[in-house]
């Protein structure tokens, strides 16, 4: 019998003896085998898809216009994972932390490129239908509040664009609380809203304008500058586009505001422009009466101290245009009707028909109402109200004495002379007469030594400013009797020109000798090489600082030279001395100047040529002695004792226009003999 061979008995635990190794043969076979049922199992578990669950839900319309379709909530129901799907959401949750706490930056150019991108698609969803996108107004507006500066110029560029797109041709009122509990129909209703939510709007885009325009203070940053930049020429043009709708005011305020500084930069002649086009395109007179308004308070505010062409904005406006003619003094314009006392024929209506008339009436003013229609009494109105501001703003700044300024204001007291009250004449021709005084003694050579020569260096062009003052008080003088009897109005309100005359006679040689009598303070020329007080380089051309910046000094002599010489109650002896030195200073004037007071003396010729037709002839003297050119007396220079010789050193004039001017003036003189 055999023997049994026992059976062999496995360890389940290594001993704790360190010395015992299990052999790799094992250990290499119970690994794989771990791994392979692991494996196994893994295959044998059921896969999971996602599948994809149909919408129910129906599209919608955005805000913008876009049909979108919104996808099924997905479940709350969670999963759970195998071990490795578990590990990877662990790792995913802590990426996505990683990320979240180091979110990534969008460059400033995409940014810009985002933003102009969404600006002009809202843009253009205002600009097709603005009534059914009033909440875009809105996200302008959120776009503006951005850190980033150029896209806040983009956002205010665009909302000027779109509010001088859709702003209507009418002004807009508040609603008041009985308005709004009013039954009106639907399409007023959404009409009302469209507006009320306009008029919000366009005030907080004021308010942002405003409110940029004042950030330029004492040395401003480059960003804020430029904002300062951007924001007053959206009021500019947006004033200039809507000077009708509601919130002119501020409109208006943005820019008087940036007229008082002092310097002269881009921004303040831009805005001095603009008011200057405001007022000269200014219809029913409105726009005019804020503008004035508000700068006579500012001048005022400012103790005048403001530059002088901030009072000359007051020369382009329109005030009382339309009756600036005169009437005839020789005929009476007659009405139509031939008797004016007769009764007119009354028409026969009846109750029913006065009845319909009285409706249509009511009907025409409300239409009248809803174009805005301005009637003429209304407008001139509100222009007799302007020109009284401009007159009380004038007459404090003479009352004031404030020097930069007289100039301007003798501009425009010359230009509105006729609209002046006379009760007004008396004190302002002692007014003239005080600062014309007042600028001889400045140029008397014989002052005081104390005084400072007609040549100092440290005031060159004084001498010049004041023969400018003294011409404008000299033609406001006469222009405030232009178009009226002078003798009679002079007599009625005991008005004394004679001083002004005087003055200007005396004033006839330095007027000749001025080098600048052709220029004004915008021409063009290049500074004195030797005069060290120049901060200009000698080959960059600069303007002039004259007082006045409107008219030449030429323009101003000939305006008075007119007013004075071509009334027909003239006396021979005035009318002589005056064309004896013209003549003189003819031989000095420049050719335009020289051409300009040859034609002068030929109007003078054609009205009182026989009363001083004697200067052309040598045998016909009325005077015994000499005349003496540089008496201040007209009546006693003795202009008869002599003859006008210089003609004939005029007709070999290098200019041919000259030329033939004497030759004109000599062959009407034959003519009258």
């Amino acid at each position: 019998m055999a023997i049994a061979r026992a059976s062999k008995r496995r360890r389940i635990s290594p001993p704790d003896s360190p010395s015992f190794v299990e052999p790799s043969s094992y250990v290499g076979k119970s690994t794989k085998a771990s791994e392979w049922n692991l494996e196994q199992q893994y295959e044998q578990r059921p896969r999971e898809q996602k599948k994809d669950v149909e919408s129910t839900r129906l599209p919608i319309k955005t805000a913008e216009g876009r049909i979108e379709r919104l996808a099924s909530p997905e479940s709350e129901e969670e999963t759970v994972d195998s071990i490795f799907g578990s590990d990877d959401e662990d790792v995913s949750d802590t990426q996505e932390t990683e990320v979240e706490d180091s979110p990534v930056e969008t460059p400033i150019r995409q940014q810009i490129t985002e933003a102009k991108e969404e600006l002009a698609r809202i843009g253009t969803l205002l600009s097709e239908n603005p009534e059914e996108h009033v909440g875009c107004f809105r996200k302008i507006a959120e776009i503006g509040t951005s850190p980033n500066a150029t896209i806040k110029k983009l956002a205010l560029a665009t909302q000027l664009a779109v509010y001088k797109d859709i702003i209507p041709g009418y002004r807009i009122r508040h609603l008041e609380e009985v308005d709004r509990l009013e039954k009106v129909s639907k399409e007023v209703r959404k009409l009302r809203s469209f507006e009320q939510a306009l008029v919000t709007n366009y005030q907080h885009y004021i308010k942002e304008l405003s409110k940029c325009a004042k950030a330029s203070g004492d040395g401003p940053s480059e960003d804020t500058a430029s904002m300062a930049t951007v924001a007053i020429s959206c009021a500019c043009n947006l004033l200039l586009a809507v000077p009708h709708f509601n919130f002119r005011s501020e409109l208006i305020k943005i820019l008087v505001d940036k007229l008082s500084k002092r310097n002269r930069d881009g921004d303040f002649i831009k805005c001095l422009e603009t008011l200057e086009k405001l007022f000269r395109e200014d219809d029913d007179g409105n726009p005019s009466l804020d503008g004035v308004t508000q700068l006579s308070k500012l001048i005022k505010a400012r103790d005048y101290r403001i530059d002088e062409s901030v009072l000359n904005t007051f020369l382009h406006l329109r005030l009382l245009c339309e009756f600036s003619s005169r009437g005839s003094q020789t005929r009476i314009d007659k009405s139509d009707s031939t008797d004016g006392r007769k009764a007119k024929t009354k028409e026969f209506r009846t109750k029913k028909y006065r009845k319909i008339l009285k409706e249509r009436k009511a009907v025409e003013k409300e239409f009248k109402e809803a174009d805005a229609i301005v009637s003429h009494e209304e407008r001139n109105r509100l222009q007799a109200e302007t020109l009284k501001i401009v007159f009380v703003t004038y007459f404090r700044i003479l009352k004031t004495r404030v020097p930069n300024l007289t100039g301007a204001v003798l501009e425009g007291l010359a230009k509105y002379a006729h609209l002046i009250n006379q009760e007004f004449f008396g004190d302002l021709l002692e007014t003239f007469k005080d600062l014309i005084s007042s600028a001889s003694s400045e140029e008397d050579p014989t002052q005081e030594a104390e005084a400072k020569p007609l040549d100092d260096p440290e005031n060159p062009t004084s001498h010049q400013d004041s023969l400018r003052s003294t011409l404008l008080a000299t033609t406001t003088a006469f222009t405030l009797l232009e178009g009226q009897d002078a003798a009679r109005s002079a007599s009625a309100l005991h008005l004394d020109l004679s001083f002004f005359t005087t003055h200007l006679y005396k004033t006839l040689h330095a007027f000749a000798l001025n080098p600048d009598i052709e220029l004004s303070s915008k021409t063009l020329r290049l500074p004195d090489p030797h005069d060290s007080s120049s901060s200009h380089s000698p080959s960059q051309p600069v303007t002039t600082n004259n007082k006045v910046n409107l008219k030449t000094p030429s323009v101003l002599l000939l305006r008075a030279l007119s007013s004075i010489l071509l009334p027909r109650s003239v006396p021979p002896l005035r009318i002589a001395s005056f064309v004896k030195q013209l003549y003189i200073c003819s031989l000095q004037l420049p050719e335009k100047s020289a051409q300009a007071v040859l034609g002068l003396l030929h109007q003078v010729m054609k009205v009182h040529g026989r009363k001083v037709a004697a200067l052309w002839n040598t045998e016909e003297r009325k005077g015994d002695g000499v005349f003496d050119a540089l008496r201040g007396d007209m009546e006693g220079s003795n202009p008869f004792a002599s003859t006008v010789w210089e003609g004939e050193l005029l007709r070999c004039h290098y200019v041919p226009a000259v030329r033939e001017g004497v030759k004109g003036i000599e062959r009407l003189v034959r003519d009258i003999k």
